[in-house]
């Protein structure tokens, strides 16, 4: 019998603050899609949160590969797919932190490496509170959503981190 692949996605971002609501908007839309169109030998767990966090490496545990979602102000429309890994966050703070310093948390607690993690930051470019969704950013969460779902039908790291450069390019 095949063990099913388990993907972690997890999602950040405030629907309060326009753009910032992308990375929620993509996770709802992928649940919605997969929980219609579920993928044989793929089983998900969905985290959504307003910022990422060092408990989001316990999140990790017994997972295959991690997929982070969130709103991208500096990448090219309409979206970056980015391979990640372990890195030291030198904020000041341990209420926020990049995906990279979750793994970082996840290796240094759990003495072992993280799974392979991914990001798929979407451009955003109005943040102020109180707002929707720019109309820029609703066509960058349609292609990101269509990325994703290529990405689901094809869960592997192998197989992401061949996509790494060109996903942009892609859509």
């Amino acid at each position: 019998m095949h063990t099913p692949l388990c993907l972690t996605v997890l999602a950040c971002g405030n629907p309060s603050r326009g753009d910032d609501a992308l990375g929620p908007a993509l996770l709802a839309l992928l649940s919605e899609w997969l929980a219609h169109t579920p993928i044989p030998g793929l089983t998900v767990n969905w985290i959504e949160d307003f910022q990422f966090q060092i408990e989001h490496a316990l999140d990790l545990v017994h997972c295959d590969l991690a997929l982070f979602l969130d709103a991208d102000l500096s990448c090219a429309p309409p979206y970056r797919f980015s391979r990640l890994q372990p890195a030291q966050d030198r904020s000041y703070t341990s209420h926020a932190l990049h995906p990279a310093a979750v793994l970082q948390v996840y290796a240094t607690h759990l003495k072992q490496p993280p799974p392979p993690a991914f990001l798929l930051g979407v451009r955003g470019e109005a943040f102020e509170l109180g707002t929707g969704l720019s109309e820029h950013a609703a066509a960058h969460l349609q292609a990101a959503f269509a990325w994703a779902q290529t990405l689901c039908w094809q869960a592997s790291a192998t197989v992401w981190q061949s996509r790494v450069d060109g996903a942009a390019a892609a859509s």
